[in-house]
């Protein structure tokens, strides 16, 4: 298949269509809008709906809705927006509908602004809604891997009937690369017996809800859906380890930062310095388990992010006291250089060896 060259938020929505979604729901924001200006373009072409809700918050009911009928759906926003619908995600954890949300994230907080940005970390990975559950959330690092992604999140959120969400930083969203529009992996065939798609005189009524006013109920729904949750936990685990062998110091980076990282590495190599790199694409579930059996070498593991430091909580549960952990990162929009990154690894490895 040939390769063709697409911005990394069309290259979403065309990976979206291409793993099954015929029914897209959101509201524009900066720097995800070609995502929806694709969907209303190209749904149509396939029978599939495309509508612009009146608000984020009635987006993610509409998604809830469609969900329930079995539909492939999917909403896009970016840091405000998500955090406006997260009483809705929160509701379809609760009631076991799959979908998937991007999260093409900006600078903030508040309204922030439009450049990228890595602080939206804590509010996918632990659930920025109320209650316990949880959502998978993939973090591409190039445009080929955002489409591989976002095609495989609709299987992947059938399969265990949960939202599925890909956190694109705003640069993975405006980028150009050459991408091949690859069929995605299935999963499950089955059919979702479960949705509300009327019973024909076949079956007894669905009932979809969220709702448990028993507390002995609502600890039973949160038991099954912390199983499922564990599950997840131990089967679908991603990571890239780079270059670790014999490592001073190993950079935990995701999104845009990791390609940034590789770049430092290859600076750091030029000084005498041998840096590694553990690279999450599932922020949850966070792959502590490459964490494992860090090289003896290692006097060191740094997170760099575009953030005040969220991942470097997962980063010092995963390293577990072994060796320090330091942090390097910017905010409001700024992306870390790599010149500024080589020279905060010569700070820590001069402090390490005196």
């Amino acid at each position: 298949m040939a390769k063709v060259l697409m911005k990394g938020n069309e290259a979403f929505a065309a990976a979206a269509i291409k793993g099954g979604c015929k029914y897209f729901f959101g509201y524009p924001i900066t720097p995800q809008n070609e995502i929806p200006e694709y969907m209303s373009r190209e749904l149509p072409k396939i029978g599939g709906c495309f509508l612009q809700a009146e608000s984020e918050i009635a987006a993610i009911n509409m998604v809830y809705g469609a969900s329930c009928a079995g539909a492939r759906v999917m909403t896009s926003s970016s840091s405000p927006g998500i955090a406006l619908k997260q009483e809705g995600i929160s509701f379809l954890a609760s009631a076991e509908l799959p979908c998937v949300l991007i999260n093409v994230s900006r600078a903030g907080p508040g309204i922030g602004g439009i450049q990228p940005g890595q602080a939206d970390y804590y509010q996918s990975t632990r659930g920025g809604g109320n209650g316990d559950y949880q959502v998978l959330v993939y973090a591409p690092a190039s445009v080929q891997e955002a489409v591989e992604l976002t095609a495989n999140a609709f299987e992947i959120a059938d399969y265990y009937r949960n939202p599925v969400m890909i956190l694109g930083d705003g640069m993975i969203g405006q980028m150009m690369e050459p991408v091949e529009l690859k069929e995605p992996i299935i999963r499950d065939a089955s059919p979702k017996t479960w949705a509300l798609t009327g019973t024909g005189g076949q079956r007894t009524h669905n009932t979809i809800k969220s709702l448990a006013l028993e507390p002995d109920d609502l600890e039973e729904i949160n038991l099954k859906l912390k199983a499922k949750y564990d599950v997840i936990q131990e089967k679908e685990v991603q990571y890239e380890a780079y270059n670790l062998d014999g490592a001073e110091i190993i950079l935990v980076a995701y999104g845009t930062v990791s390609r940034i990282a590789k770049a430092v590495i290859d600076d750091l190599a030029a000084l005498n310095i041998k840096a590694g790199l553990i690279r999450p694409i599932t922020l949850w579930p966070f792959p502590y388990k490459a964490f494992n059996d860090l090289p003896a070498t290692t006097k060191s593991v740094m997170s760099v992010e575009m953030s005040f430091g969220q991942m470097i909580d997962d980063v010092k549960i995963a390293v577990n006291g072994r060796v320090p952990v330091d942090f390097y990162g910017r905010t409001g929009g700024n992306v870390p250089s790599p010149e500024e990154i080589v020279c905060k690894v010569k700070e820590i490895l001069g402090g390490a060896e005196s």
